[in-house]
């Protein structure tokens, strides 16, 4: 029998959070980078929903509650120091708050900033 997963296996930060990687399972885009702690993950693996830890706000974050821009947990993994996550997601609606699927959309091509992606809305 394998053991179940703890989250408190985790290496966190000095403030109990961990980088957690968005990205879509059937693209494999990388949608947007939030961070977690133990109990937001565990929140997420109980009901499938990404849920998340607000820095600014200080409170959980389920993703898409408001916006209806929701992740739906596909698989969660880790890396190997296991201080970042990788949250394979199934997105419905666009991922960044400027209303495009993913929040990379800025890049440096030839020294230069441009904009990769307009908004889905």
């Amino acid at each position: 029998m394998k053991p179940e997963f703890d989250a408190n296996s985790l290496k966190y930060d000095d403030n109990g959070l961990i980088p957690a990687i968005a990205q879509d399972a059937a693209s494999n885009e990388v949608l947007m980078l939030a961070w977690m702690n133990a109990e937001s993950i565990r929140r997420t693996l109980a009901s499938g929903r990404v849920v998340y830890w607000s820095r600014s706000r200080r409170e959980f974050w389920e993703k898409g509650l408001t916006s209806g821009h929701r992740q739906k947990l596909v698989e969660l993994r880790f890396d190997c120091d296991r201080d970042c996550l990788l949250l394979r997601v199934e997105q419905t609606g666009p991922a960044c708050h400027t209303n495009r699927k993913s929040c990379f959309y800025s890049a440096v091509q030839d020294g230069v900033e441009v904009i990769t992606s307009q908004p889905m809305l």
